[in-house]
């Protein structure tokens, strides 16, 4: 099988020590290309020179909104300039976060919808963030228009991911589909639209549930896989190739065989 890890952060420190084995324990899984979004501009030097030193890691550059306490109006146009110099194949990390206590919403909504702009401007998909803010990540979608994406980590209701899909976006399910407690993301996961479904790990965030309290690592993502296709009653092999193809047509990435 060939997998596609559409959210990992392998440039985060707690890979520092081991990131070359990390990566091959991937490829050993199936994991061939992996999007690697950033979090702040300060951590975009070390995102580009991780991916460059390693085929199959592609960065994404953005401000996340957990971090909006590093963020400055001037990163919107330094954001602009990488974008121009490293054609990256997505914007991101970006987007709102309603639940972490003290981050200014207003402050989140002009950082978003600057990145917003740049995606549109750029033609290039986003990776977004969206914790008890799904629907005013819509909102922000559709006030911009012309984007598309993915929401990773979705959480949101079947109604949010509809209203999403009809927008361009895509939805990214990760280790908390694993968790039998998830009742109303699985029952999403198990009766969704293939073609909207995207594989991801947020190593090394998220565990999935037989890892529970671990560093997450891409090459979980196999456990994504079978707890899916186990909820649609569907073959490992069958959710792998949708996946796949999902990734590859969103991020426009170079056929494995040819990294």
């Amino acid at each position: 099988m060939v997998l596609v890890d559409s959210h990992c952060h392998l440039d985060a420190a707690e890979f520092d020590a081991d990131r070359d084995a990390v990566v091959a324990r991937a490829r050993a899984a199936g994991v061939t290309r992996q999007l690697v979004p950033a979090v702040d501009a300060a951590s975009w030097p070390k995102l580009r020179d991780v991916c460059a030193a390693t085929p199959g890691l592609f960065p994404a550059y953005g401000l996340h909104p957990t971090f909006l306490g590093g963020h400055r109006p001037s990163h919107l146009q330094e954001l602009r300039q990488w974008i121009e110099r490293e054609r990256p194949l997505a914007v991101g990390e970006c987007g709102l976060d309603y639940f972490v206590e003290g981050l200014d919403r207003d402050a989140q909504g002009a950082f978003f919808e600057g990145q917003l702009q740049l995606a549109r401007e750029f033609d290039l998909p986003l990776i977004v963030h969206a914790r008890r803010a799904v629907d005013a990540v819509i909102a922000a979608v559709r006030k911009v228009g012309g984007v598309r994406g993915v929401v990773h980590s979705f959480s949101g209701s079947r109604e949010q991911a509809g209203q999403l899909w009809k927008l361009g976006f895509m939805i990214g399910l990760g280790g908390p589909v694993t968790y039998e407690r998830a009742r109303r993301l699985r029952k999403l996961a198990a009766t969704m639209p293939i073609e909207h479904l995207l594989l991801e790990t947020d190593a090394p965030d998220q565990p999935d549930a037989g890892h529970r309290g671990q560093r997450n690592e891409p090459a979980r993502i196999t456990t994504v896989l079978h707890a899916i296709a186990a909820l649609r009653d569907d073959s490992p092999e069958s959710i792998a190739a949708a996946t796949t193809a999902n990734a590859e047509r969103l991020f426009s990435l170079p056929p494995a065989g040819f990294l």
